[in-house]
């Protein structure tokens, strides 16, 4: 893996959030949207005939439980939403699209997710695993990628470029906001709001420790039998400064944080529908 290269791509992907690449006046070019549909966010993530992100959007929301959509026209509405605001910033239509699903959704629930971004108005081409998703950007040879999301920790190995094995639990970052509320007494939002900033990650490592151990229990269980040669951390919570050292301590592999986490599976999931579609 070049993480050199996979943290420009990141790193690009992220600056385009801010300042969106206009297409308009460009020709006739073919978009790929990648729609994530997480627990704590929903992200859309726009790349070009070649793989190179053009603009993304993103949405706090509760509308996605455990990888289950549990509201979904609330959910059709703010991936319409998001999916407007990027066609005005870049001034053209999208179109094809991919989504993706925590390891171990059953088939019903994987293609509640696909009719969400179906009648916000894509055209789905493809569907993948998010762990599987994330690699697309990593390009991992031989090792593991651990999605740490909002309500799940997935996690896929990778031996010779192929996905041998996919799991995936219940336990992210909704846990760590609902243990910081209970111990602060403050309402879930906050505790979410607290969680994600910096300034407090020292403060609340005492109180969110056990979860982050238990997230490393699960990632053990995941690779028990598997020779990795080290662990890949994406997903929003996975931006927590302790949460590597933590993990490593526990299992014993060597543990590797791209930049910015949080945008990786989207990323990767655009990135699949352009591959889908080559």
């Amino acid at each position: 893996m070049d993480l050199e290269a996979c943290n420009t791509l990141i790193r690009t992907f992220a600056e385009v959030i801010d300042q969106p690449v206009p297409t308009r006046g460009k020709g006739k070019r073919t978009l790929y949207t990648g729609i994530d549909l997480g627990t704590a966010y929903i992200v859309l993530a726009v790349v070009d005939e070649q793989g190179q992100p053009l603009a993304g959007a993103y949405q706090f929301a509760q509308v996605v439980r455990d990888g289950l959509v549990v509201d979904y026209s609330g959910a059709v509405r703010i991936v319409k939403k998001l999916k407007q605001d990027v066609e005005e910033q870049i001034g053209e239509e999208l179109l094809l699209g991919a989504v993706a699903y925590p390891p171990g959704t059953g088939v019903a629930d994987s293609r509640t997710i696909k009719y969400v971004a179906e009648a916000a108005g894509f055209e789905i081409i493809g569907s993948v695993d998010e762990p599987s998703a994330a690699n697309t950007v990593l390009r991992i040879e031989n090792g593991a990628v651990v999605d740490i999301g909002g309500g799940t920790t997935g996690t896929a190995v990778i031996k010779d470029g192929v996905v041998v094995h996919v799991d995936d639990e219940p336990t992210g970052g909704t846990q760590f906001s609902l243990v910081i509320a209970g111990a602060r007494k403050i309402p879930f939002e906050e505790a979410e709001k607290i969680k994600k900033d910096p300034i407090y990650e020292d403060e609340l490592f005492p109180v969110i420790k056990s979860v982050m151990q238990k997230v490393a229990t699960i990632i053990r269980s995941h690779l028990q039998g598997y020779e990795v040669e080290a662990v890949y951390l994406v997903g929003g919570t996975s931006t927590n400064k302790h949460i590597g050292k933590v993990i490593a301590e526990e299992t014993g592999f060597p543990m590797i944080t791209p930049l910015h986490p949080f945008l990786i599976t989207p990323l990767g999931i655009a990135l699949y529908a352009r591959q889908v579609n080559v």
